[in-house]
């Protein structure tokens, strides 16, 4: 008799077990409201599980527990306590499967003593190990990989739902599996080998994800890197070029000893390396914002120097909520593909358009260029076949993102075009 009784608190604990899994599982915030909820569907399933058992015996309470236990509780996690039907139902198969810890356990102790007794009071004692287990160290991640995206939670719940249903269909519907028939004997080893494969492949492929993102990142902090350090010779230019204006007087004496001898060769010569030493050196002023006259500066010489008229329209303030280093990059990287592409044309037309202005507290910036062959786009990304190009253009995508803004890459009727929105928050 006493067997019998602990059976059925063995029966009571299994329930409360699974209960209190899934509601971990499934990340219930344990505010007041939720644990009374909790609380009083636990006492409900019991008073249920209990009736049904002393009305219709075990073995069809067993074969009703999805109806009367199972589907309440996804719905009691799902309804009420708010969480997304995925997450639900993934956190009871879940907890489902967990429970063949304590039984394994009970089972064990049952053979070491060969009592049905032991069985039942082991497995009782087991269930509060494997609950803190469980809830320590295996709720938190799986948890975090449900909520992570549907697809991980689908993978997730793969197995234990396949479980569920070899379980449900083997040994309690029928007792395929005890009769020793081959296609139940060998599913589940087939199963979690197909599984373990599938997670192999989809592993390989986040790694691969990873990988690719990383380095795009570490190109991407590489530019910025050269970004800081462009800007910093510019400054230095532009200190040099200050010192050189502050040194006039020098220059003057030279000329005026020059005068006095009547070197009117050497003060044509003199006079013509000075000014190109200062033009050198002098950035353009295209605009009221020092950084980007430096850049353009910079771009309108290397575009001179190849052949290439670079036209300028740039209405900034000398203030811009935006990092010098970031505002290099974007025109540095969007400059640079401009002039590589002008000067591969065969054609005298060769023109680079730049134009940048602030809008309702936007940055707008347009860079037109013509190009020659043909442009693949890939993700609204121009796509190169050249060795070590197109990190530019991820580059700009990237801090445009980040800024919350927009990098639109085009080509049409031979021009290719960039433009960017940024907001400018201050």
């Amino acid at each position: 008799m006493i067997t019998t009784y602990i059976g059925v608190i063995q029966f009571g604990f299994s329930l409360l077990f699974g209960v209190a899994l899934s509601v971990c599982y499934a990340g219930i915030e344990r505010t007041r409201k939720n644990n009374l909820a909790v609380v009083y569907s636990c006492v409900l399933l019991l008073f249920v599980q209990s009736s049904c058992w002393w009305l219709f015996g075990i073995d069809l309470t067993s074969k009703l527990y999805p109806l009367i236990i199972h589907l309440p509780l996804i719905l009691l996690l799902t309804m009420y306590l708010k969480r997304p039907w995925a997450i639900s139902i993934v956190s009871v198969l879940s907890a489902y499967l967990c429970c063949q810890v304590p039984r394994w356990i009970g089972i064990f102790g049952g053979a070491v003593f060969r009592s049905s007794l032991v069985e039942h009071i082991c497995y009782i004692a087991a269930v509060f190990l494997a609950y803190y287990l469980f809830q320590r160290y295996v709720a938190g991640t799986l948890r975090q990989l449900m909520e992570t995206s549907t697809k991980y939670c689908v993978m997730l719940g793969a197995v234990p739902l396949f479980y569920y249903l070899f379980d449900y269909i083997t040994t309690i519907y029928t007792d395929w599996l005890y009769r020793g028939i081959d296609g139940a004997v060998q599913f589940m080893p087939s199963l979690f080998s197909i599984v373990y494969f599938a997670f192999i492949i989809l592993y390989h492929v986040k790694m691969q994800k990873q990988v690719h993102a990383q380095r795009e990142r570490d190109m991407l902090a590489a530019q910025l890197h050269g970004a800081h350090s462009e800007l910093v010779s510019l400054r230095q230019m532009q200190n040099v070029a200050a010192a050189y204006r502050h040194d006039m007087h020098h220059h003057f004496a030279i000329l005026q000893g020059m005068t006095s001898e009547g070197s009117i060769e050497k003060i044509k010569t003199y006079l013509n390396i000075a000014q190109s030493d200062i033009d050198a050196i002098t950035p353009i002023r295209f605009c009221e914002n020092e950084t980007v006259n430096l850049i353009l500066s910079t771009f309108f010489t290397k575009a001179k120097h190849v052949g290439i008229t670079m036209t300028v329209d740039a209405k900034l303030p000398s203030s811009i909520p935006l990092s010098d280093t970031e505002l290099c990059s974007l025109l540095s990287n969007g400059l640079e593909n401009a002039i590589f592409a002008v000067a591969r044309l065969t054609s005298e037309h060769k023109v680079i358009s730049f134009k940048a202005m602030v809008h309702k507290a936007n940055l707008l910036i347009l860079i037109e260029n013509p190009y020659a062959g043909v442009i693949v786009m890939k993700g609204g990304l121009p796509q190169s076949s050249l060795e070590g190009h197109g990190y530019g253009t991820h580059n700009i995508s990237a801090i445009a993102d980040a800024h919350g803004g927009q990098a639109i890459f085009s080509s049409e009727n031979g021009v290719f075009s960039l433009k960017i929105m940024l907001p400018l928050r201050k």
